[in-house]
């Protein structure tokens, strides 16, 4: 992080990839490299436009290179999917708490993402391939509205090929082209995937998935304390000064964005 929080690091777009036709990869190289942790956010400063909160999707192993994987939603993902090869944007952070990766050792790590929720939970997954010798094993169970939404299509496959890994990707409709599974994400989740007394689960993805993916585990049996969100709000200051991310009595920005479903259980309506 620089001294001022307030004080964004210039960083050349040096390649945009696109995943789907509403998702982008930015691959940035910042003036100065830029450590950050997977979960973690960052502030990007998108010329013309403003701020907006994302979470990098790439190796956090790697600083002099930082990708971030947007999907067009609004003004501001708008603006920033027109950017090109060569331009620049500004880069704030990282701020917010990342995945405890030490609670994970020894342990199942069951992965469950959704549409461009998958995005941080790469840069989550890079981070675990570095540290597999200390897992029992991770679960990767990966959903899209269809095939033509789903990121990462070229890598995905090679993740389940990784040693103690084992990946399992639907869609809500398939294709004639499609071979993979058809349905919610939360109908490849099954009893015996993991041990939940000795697992711990991550989640990230659109609300309403969220939502359901979380009583699923509690139905196969994970305890509050092993089930890790990625709550994901309007951070707009990033260092909670602003209180546009509050959360119950926590603000997203400095007390998450990765919470345990015990953190936000008793919470109205946290989705």
């Amino acid at each position: 992080m620089t001294s001022n929080p307030y004080q964004p690091i210039r960083a050349e777009i040096k390649e945009v990839i696109a995943e789907t036709p509403q998702i982008k990869t930015f691959v940035l190289a910042p003036e100065k490299e830029i450590g950050f942790l997977s979960g973690q956010f960052m502030q990007v400063t998108i010329p013309g436009v403003g701020e907006a909160p994302f979470t990098p999707s790439s190796d956090p192993k790697k600083n002099d290179m930082i990708e971030f994987t947007v999907m067009k939603a609004g003004q501001a993902t708008g603006r920033l999917h027109e950017l090109k090869s060569g331009e620049t944007v500004g880069l704030r952070g990282p701020f917010g708490h990342p995945y405890p990766l030490d609670k994970y050792h020894g342990k199942d790590v069951y992965i469950i993402g959704g549409g461009v929720g998958i995005a941080p939970l790469r840069a989550l997954l890079l981070a675990l391939f570095h540290e597999l010798e200390r897992l029992n094993k991770i679960e990767l169970r990966l959903g899209a509205r269809s095939p033509e939404d789903l990121p990462f299509k070229q890598e995905m496959p090679t993740w389940g090929k990784r040693e103690k890994t084992n990946l399992v990707v639907t869609v809500d409709r398939g294709d004639e082209k499609w071979p993979g599974k058809v349905g919610v994400v939360t109908e490849i989740m099954l009893p015996g995937d993991v041990n939940p007394e000795a697992a711990a689960a991550i989640v990230c993805g659109p609300p309403i998935m969220m939502k359901f993916a979380v009583k699923k585990l509690l139905d196969l049996g994970f305890s509050d304390k092993d089930i890790y969100l990625s709550m994901e709000k309007n951070m707009s200051c990033g260092i909670g000064k602003c209180f546009h991310c509050n959360l119950g009595k926590h603000l997203c920005c400095v007390d998450g964005p990765v919470f345990t479903w015990e953190q936000v259980k008793e919470i109205p309506d946290p989705w």
